[in-house]
């Protein structure tokens, strides 16, 4: 069942929704990645919660114009309207007054919010217009969803995303330092209202899919697990808009698998899992790394002073130590060193006393400075160096 939901085997509409679910979750990812490492997270909340004023406002316009205020475009239209209005009172606040923009923030979802609520109330009173299952707008609903609404759904996240793709160099120096991007020449204002465009028509465009409430985990979560993979921006970008279209192909599948479910939600949970197969497995940042390489390291430590106490005839009392030192064949079961134990604890011991000279010699403070204990000093002297290291040491000293 679910191989044909991945399949796109599951009928015409579960068609529809999951090619605009996945189109939307890779312009969400790719987007959310500028927002993340600009430290604007927070703005796509206020952005959001936003437009819901602009959805109870088109559709009472839209009834009081004779229509039955369903009509998707307008509904869009009406929230982005009020969506716009809601980012430039955060621009305003945190710029005209002393309010900090996290604060600022709070200020203005909280009362678009309130509002909204409010004029869902007042549109149940209605005795016109299709007041049913307006309020999916807070959490996403795709029944019912026809060919048009999935085209502009679908053609909101591909053209988002090209803007995206055409606006990337500028927007990652804006991301990263605004400063510097200033000093090339950058117009920061200019590619900050642009960021911030995008983040707006994401949210947008994301309503009938996931909600209003939800977009901002599908902006948000994406880039932050595509963040363990890599340091490279572009290549985060990328991962990014993987993860966001395979959170929405995925969820998508899964809930025309279970027609009762909503679809937001089940997007977003998609996500958050892919999230946390990153935070777990990602070679690099993620958890399962991160205690590999603390195990290696120990080792490493634990066997550097199992052959340094070797080397000068001194007895070994850790187990771990003598354990990790007989799995690398430095010492036999009755605790003597093998050859190749006796070789590698004078390499060792040799070391050591190099290094005692390095880090006394102002010559070599930056080299000393990096030296740990554990990485050879071939590595951070030229062969010169260490020559005139053994040339220092004490006659015997060496052996």
């Amino acid at each position: 069942m679910l191989l044909e939901a991945l399949a796109l085997q599951l009928g015409y509409n579960a068609t529809l929704v999951t090619i605009g679910a996945a189109l939307l979750g890779i312009a969400a990812g790719a987007t959310g990645t500028f927002l993340y490492v600009g430290k604007r997270a927070l703005v796509s909340d206020a952005i959001s919660h936003a437009t819901l004023p602009g959805v109870g406002l088109a559709f009472i316009a839209m009834v009081l114009l004779g229509g039955d205020g369903r009509f998707l475009p307008g509904l869009l239209l009406g929230s982005a309207v009020s969506a716009a209005i809601g980012l430039l009172c955060v621009s305003w606040l945190s710029t005209r007054t002393r309010l900090a923009e996290d604060a600022a923030i709070g200020a203005v979802l909280s009362v678009f919010f309130g509002l909204g609520i409010v004029l869902l109330t007042v549109i149940q009173t209605m005795s016109s217009g299709r007041q049913a299952g307006l309020e999916s707008f807070l959490l996403g609903s795709t029944a019912g969803m026809l060919w048009n609404d999935a085209v502009i759904i679908a053609a909101g996240g591909a053209l988002v995303l090209a803007l995206v793709v055409l606006l990337r160099r500028p927007m990652t120096l804006v991301a990263f330092d605004s400063e510097f991007a200033a000093s090339t020449g950058v117009n920061v204002r200019r590619t900050d209202l642009a960021m911030m465009g995008l983040a707006l028509a994401i949210t947008v465009v994301g309503l009938k899919i996931v909600g209003l409430i939800l977009i901002v985990a599908l902006l948000i979560i994406p880039a932050v697990a595509a963040r363990f993979w890599s340091d490279r921006m572009g290549l985060v970008v990328l991962i990014a808009g993987g993860i966001g279209g395979a959170s929405g192909w995925i969820g998508a599948a899964l809930s025309a698998m279970a027609p009762d479910l909503p679809t937001g939600p089940i997007i977003v949970l998609v996500a958050f899992a892919l999230f946390v197969v990153s935070l777990l497995f990602a070679p690099g940042r993620g958890v399962l790394a991160a205690v590999l390489r603390h195990r290696r390291f120990r080792t490493r430590v634990h066997v550097r002073q199992g052959l340094l106490a070797l080397a000068q005839e001194q007895p070994i009392y850790e187990g771990l130590t003598l354990r990790l030192m007989r799995r690398a064949g430095l010492i036999r079961a009755d605790g003597v060193a093998t050859e190749a134990g006796r070789a590698k604890a004078a390499r060792a011991l040799l070391d050591e006393r190099r290094w005692q000279l390095l880090r006394g010699d102002p010559r070599h403070e930056a080299a000393a400075a990096r030296y740990d204990g554990l990485t050879p000093l071939e590595t951070l002297l030229t062969p010169d160096q260490i020559a005139e290291l053994d040339r220092s040491l004490k006659p015997g000293a060496a052996t």
